[in-house]
């Protein structure tokens, strides 16, 4: 195949699918060239002319006329997940209309390249599903009908984890890929692994703050792999802001309290005796508590009222009224939130959720990383040597399985952001491996019939 390869990247985030597709490209000598990127984030436009060396750069992708749009081979797009419209409903699917596939769509229609890749997270596959049985929700049928029946492509897809792709992270997402040649295989990769300790750095500053030092001084470095911090959960990687006295130390017997407590609020019983819509952990009263904390069980000293109200003053706890579920009518639909009811006795509830700390999660060396997304890189952290410390953006960048050569030049916090948002290039590599061999083999009949013709001649 001599021929360069033109595509246009939409959505493009860090730019790790075409980062995939130019690899696979060049280690079969095949030219590229991008022929337009789009992405409204500055801080990822940024990123992408620090890194890509080419000019045609546009924002909203609304904003992009048809006739504007440059002629390519390829499509590559991981478009946002946005809720789709399940009003205006067509043969059973929903319609795709205002949605961010619809730009897709169009320039597929419009310039009817030769193939694409759109990438996703893996709820779309069921996403506004009609039956609860169903495999694919009436969201991927859209999409499906749409690039088969419409734009008449030779389309597969397919749910792909990173994690065997080489690449120290557990992320699924779903791949939708199609060619006006044939169907692309997305069966039977070769799988390939690495753990965290493959691609972290050594040596690097580690965190010194009264958090870390409260952390450290209940629980040594290796204690830590792979604990998480948070308190409206339980098991045995969890640690609790009281089991390191995070808002003050407590006793044995009050972090047996809230063992307990932050586990039995979850109970749906109590919705219905406190008279509200069941949520997922409601305050209980004293009265209540007392239920299943009675005198002496599990307890030295025998004080639960004072536990409680000690708990709230130190800010373990609150005491508060449970909310209600109040749904608002609009035009657009219903909207649903909750508010407290002052009609309903006041109790005591666990107060913070897993991103109210400074740190999150600490990895395990030698395991692989969960699915990392924009809202917590910030506050997951590695072990150094002695200590703990926040990812590097070098890090970040191999648990995606970029290149060294690879720089964000941005402040960390967009980095984070832009990294949680990423693909793993890897899968993307090897999706490409296979959009090529399509091609390739598309192309065989061809130069047979051309020797073929020599022969006779």
């Amino acid at each position: 195949m001599n021929k360069k390869l033109k595509f246009i990247d939409l959505f493009a985030g860090l730019g790790g699918i075409r980062i995939g597709f130019e690899q696979a490209c060049e280690e079969r000598g095949i030219e590229t060239e991008c022929v337009l990127t789009s992405e409204i984030k500055p801080y990822a436009v940024e990123t992408l002319r620090h890194n890509h060396h080419h000019e045609n750069f546009i924002g909203d992708i609304f904003q992009l006329k048809n006739e504007d749009i440059p002629d390519f081979d390829f499509l590559f797009g991981g478009f946002p997940c946005q809720p789709f419209s399940a009003g205006g409903k067509r043969n059973g699917f929903a319609d795709t209309r205002g949605t961010l596939f619809f730009e897709v769509e169009r320039i597929l229609r419009h310039k009817k390249p030769q193939g694409f890749i759109l990438e996703n997270v893996e709820g779309l596959v069921k996403h506004d599903l009609e039956n609860k049985t169903d495999k694919i929700g009436r969201t991927l049928k859209t999409i499906l009908y749409k690039l088969e029946k419409e734009l008449n492509y030779k389309v597969s897809w397919k749910v792909l984890d990173s994690v065997n792709f080489g690449v120290p992270q557990s992320r699924k997402r779903i791949f939708i890929v199609g060619t006006k040649k044939d169907k692309v295989s997305l069966e039977n990769f070769k799988p390939t692994f690495k753990v965290l300790k493959d691609v972290l750095e050594s040596g690097k500053e580690t965190m010194n703050t009264d958090f870390t030092k409260k952390l450290l001084s209940h629980f040594s470095v290796k204690e830590l792999y792979g604990k998480s911090i948070k308190d409206k959960r339980g098991g045995d990687n969890n640690i609790h802001s009281w089991d390191i006295g995070i808002k003050g130390e407590c006793s044995k017997e009050q972090i047996r309290l809230l063992n307990k407590l932050f586990k039995v609020r979850r109970q749906k019983h109590w919705a219905v005796e406190i008279g509200i819509d069941w949520m997922d952990g409601m305050p209980l009263t004293l009265k209540q508590i007392q239920t299943f904390v009675p005198p002496n069980d599990l307890f030295e000293s025998y004080d639960l009222k004072g536990m409680l109200d000690d708990l709230v003053d130190k800010g373990y706890l609150r005491f508060e009224h449970p909310k209600k579920l109040v749904k608002e009518v609009l035009e657009n639909g219903i909207i649903t939130s909750r508010v407290y009811d002052e009609t309903k006795p006041k109790g005591y509830n666990i107060v913070t959720g897993k991103l109210s700390f400074e740190i999150n999660k600490i990895l395990n060396p030698n395991e692989i990383a969960p699915t990392l997304v924009a809202t917590d890189m910030s506050k997951i952290v590695v072990p150094d040597g002695n200590g703990v410390r926040k990812l590097t953006i070098r890090e970040g960048l191999r648990i995606f399985g970029y290149p060294d050569s690879y720089e964000i030049p941005v402040k960390d916090n967009f980095a984070y952001d832009l990294l949680g948002n990423t693909v793993a290039v890897p899968v993307l590599k090897a999706i490409s491996e296979r959009v090529l061999d399509v091609l390739v083999a598309t192309e065989k009949p061809k130069v047979l019939e051309m020797e073929n013709a020599e022969v006779i001649a």
